[in-house]
């Protein structure tokens, strides 16, 4: 299958400061892909240079085979996205909002107005001005606004910054249906590691304007390595932790007061055992412990939450 959007060797620095360091990477029609990083990570940067709000130092976009350089207009008509808030005229209705943004896009009717206003759930509030809107509302009226035109690529900056737990859900679902339903190669950056867990089919992982890893959430909650992380519960993890260390030392993940966890397959932990009791280790137990995307995250990054 061909990418929907391809970003090649994408560079951008402020000054002295790199933003975002040669990343490349691919989005497919029908996945959601999660741009996972913390605050100020460089998501929001690359969002912009995707979108064209700011140039690219170095580097290339390709949406739907048009290169963004070369033929810029065909690009960016099969794209849509909400970068930061939704902008809308607030002593408008949502509905009139719409019908004014579809203005700049060929061949928007009313119908396919009421289309989206039905797949974010707004056509009962439509005809409600958007100043009397909740934030979440806002939120889906944007959405709405993104998807006037048919986009092929969607991508959305931090949609659920500021959402209850009901409106988060309520998108999730949207998004979900959209990617693979309606066969849309959506893109969500977010910090919020649960969420997108939740809502992404795959993640890319940036810290500091580098992009350390891009994987199917499966492979990343089934440990970084793609195996399924161990739990062994011994009463002296650290005698464990030696003998494990002659040939698992870089599979071992953690050391606890009564347990050490392992990253390794069904057929190696047979051979951790066997090890561990002819070492004279004693085993309590041994079971599969649940990876989060939280625990592939601070691998990957090396706990890194910190920002340069």
């Amino acid at each position: 299958m061909e990418p929907a959007m391809k970003v090649i060797h994408a560079t951008k620095s402020f000054g002295k400061k790199k933003a975002v360091n040669d990343v490349s990477f691919e989005i497919y029609p029908g996945e959601v892909f999660g741009f996972l990083g913390p605050n100020g990570a460089g998501k929001t940067t690359m969002i912009k240079m995707i979108m064209s709000f700011i140039s690219m130092d170095s580097g290339t976009v390709i949406i739907n085979g048009f290169d963004k350089k070369k033929h810029y207009e065909k690009a960016m008509a099969d794209i849509g996205g909400i970068v930061e808030n939704p902008e809308m005229y607030i002593t408008l209705s949502g509905r009139l909002d719409l019908e004014m943004y579809a203005r700049i896009h060929d061949g928007v009717t009313k119908e396919r107005i009421d289309e989206v206003l039905d797949l974010v759930g707004m056509k009962a509030r439509a005809n409600e001005k958007v100043k009397r809107y909740s934030l979440g509302m806002k939120q889906r009226i944007g959405l709405a606004q993104a998807l006037l035109h048919n986009p092929k690529v969607l991508i959305l900056d931090e949609p659920t910054n500021g959402l209850d737990p009901a409106g988060i859900h309520e998108l999730r679902d949207i998004l979900k249906k959209l990617a693979h339903e309606e066969g849309v190669a959506v893109m969500v950056s977010s910090h919020m590691l649960t969420e997108m867990q939740l809502m992404c089919d795959r993640v890319g992982i940036i810290t500091n304007g580098t992009l350390r890893d891009v994987r199917l959430i499966d492979e990343l909650t089934a440990g970084v390595n793609g195996a399924p992380i161990h739990q062994i519960k011994t009463s002296n993890p650290a005698k464990a932790k030696e003998i494990l260390s002659a040939h698992y030392a870089d599979k071992i993940r953690e050391v606890g007061e009564k347990s050490i966890d392992i990253e390794v397959s069904p057929e190696e932990i047979n051979n951790c055992i066997r090890e561990l009791i002819e070492g004279g280790a004693d085993i309590l137990g041994v079971q599969l412990k649940e990876s989060t995307l939280e625990d592939a995250f601070l691998q990957i990054t090396g706990g890194g939450l910190n920002i340069e």
